[in-house]
């Protein structure tokens, strides 16, 4: 599923002497369809069942958290299945490039179900009536230490059979398989036309800024902070998706 038309991300294709931290700046929002849907394999599956399972699991009246948001792409898939016309979603980001580029996106969109968007920390969100919340490659970029807290606060503003859809890059606890599940995304990566180079700056950039965590620590705060069922939906190479339900 595209969100935009944009530019092909040629952000790591020249030797760079220093390389920055990794940002969601103007320059990544640019690209940044480009650059997810090549480098994070099934990004679209996992966009479309996003809106299938929020249509699914929205209450009426309630709200929809989309939390990392980006240029919007989960929140349009939910606006466009959910049936409940009296919900109303709220997406979130701290990225000011990416809220001003989700904003125009939504509206050429016109969707029936109200959006809201806000620049914003989503540690500092006040979740109300959140019946769905979903957390899109977004919860790997958190420090560690606040990562616990934001799922417990969302456990614990929802109900009974509500839902937090959380999709995230993973690590292996065997080295082994660690090793292969990241070779065949760099694969992946190739095949889409990136190069080592570009591969590797990339992944210097990223380096304590995206911090991967295991399947079985997902699993276990999400049970901690009160969620019922733990389920992978997704999962490809070193990238999955978890469906808890309250």
């Amino acid at each position: 599923m595209s969100t935009a038309s944009s530019d092909s991300d040629r952000i790591y294709a020249d030797q760079r002497g220093i390389i920055e931290r990794f940002s969601f700046d103007e320059q990544v929002v640019r690209v940044f369809p480009d650059m997810i849907s090549r480098s994070v394999p099934g990004y679209g599956t996992m966009i479309e069942m996003i809106g299938v399972m929020a249509a699914r699991y929205a209450r009426p009246s309630s709200n929809l958290y989309d939390l990392g948001c980006s240029l919007g792409a989960a929140t349009l898939a939910m606006a466009a299945l959910v049936p409940h016309r009296d919900c109303r979603i709220v997406a979130l980001d701290n990225s000011a490039a990416m809220i001003t580029q989700a904003q125009q996106l939504i509206a050429a969109a016109k969707p029936a179900v109200p959006v809201e968007l806000q620049q914003a920390d989503i540690r500092d969100v006040q979740l109300e009536n959140p019946s769905v919340v979903v957390l899109n490659f977004t919860l790997q970029f958190l420090p560690l230490a606040d990562r616990d807290s934001l799922i417990q606060r969302i456990a614990a503003a929802q109900q009974s059979g509500d839902i937090l859809l959380l999709s995230e890059k993973i690590r292996f606890e065997d080295e082994e398989e660690d090793t292969l599940q990241q070779a065949l995304h760099h694969a992946f990566k190739r095949n889409n036309g990136y190069s080592d180079m570009e591969i590797s700056q990339k992944r210097t950039a990223l380096e304590n800024v995206l911090i991967p965590e295991t399947l079985a620590t997902h699993e276990q705060r999400l049970r901690t902070a009160g969620f019922s069922e733990v389920h992978v939906w997704f999962r490809c190479f070193n990238f999955l998706s978890l469906v808890a339900i309250r």
